[in-house]
């Protein structure tokens, strides 16, 4: 018969085995879901009509493990893009934005154009799967950026201020969209996109010779 110290070692052990188990379950649970996304970034980059069943061979997983994640395919694109915005916002979060308006907008734009490049294929596919409300809600970081130096440079006379910030915002994004197209259908290089958007954009944002800063 096994003594007591025996017992109170086996039920030690049997204890930390039990819970080492939903540790590793969490763990492999992490992991899955770690790729899934990855996956799902992959597999849109191919073939911006990836199914689920593309996504979930791209992760190394079956559907029925992508499902206990995502229910949709629709949920499972906004997790994607909402992952690839976060690692963008602390991309952004080292930007400058200090010294002159202009040049610290170029910093953004160069920035901002890496990201957009990188998860144009993701975020085209967003826009068929979710509402327009939603997607610019998932923006407001990088959004709320770019205003707050738009403003600045508005106050300091470096952009001009008989548009609102909106607009000017507005007319960023349009630009910055309509050079990922370019760069989609080849007739632009991804590495000269920004000196183009800068090209566009900075003479359209700043102020007349007849000093329009006074409305």
């Amino acid at each position: 018969m096994p003594t007591k110290k025996a017992q109170a070692t086996h039920g030690a052990r049997g204890a930390s085995t039990a819970s080492t188990r939903p540790a590793n379950r969490r763990a492999d649970a992490q992991r899955n879901r770690a790729n899934i996304l990855a996956g799902t970034v992959t597999a849109i980059r191919k073939n911006p009509d990836a199914s689920v069943a593309d996504i979930a061979a791209e992760a190394g997983v079956g559907r029925m493990t992508l499902y206990g994640h995502f229910q949709t395919r629709a949920e499972l694109i906004e997790a994607a893009l909402v992952e690839s915005l976060a690692r963008g916002e602390e991309v952004l979060e080292g930007v400058s934005l200090d010294g002159d308006p202009a040049e610290a907008f170029q910093r953004l734009v160069a920035s901002s154009w890496q990201l957009v490049d990188q998860s144009r294929a993701l975020l085209a596919a967003a826009q068929k799967e979710l509402p327009a409300a939603r997607i610019r809600e998932m923006h407001e970081s990088a959004e709320a950026r770019m205003r707050g130096l738009l403003l600045r440079g508005q106050r300091e006379g470096f952009f001009r201020a008989d548009l609102p910030v909106s607009w000017l915002l507005t007319t960023t994004h349009v630009v910055m969209n309509g050079a990922a197209e370019e760069v989609r259908t080849g007739r632009l290089d991804a590495d000269d996109a920004p000196w183009f958007i800068d090209a566009i954009l900075l003479p359209a944002f700043a102020p007349s010779a007849a000093g329009e800063g006074d409305a």
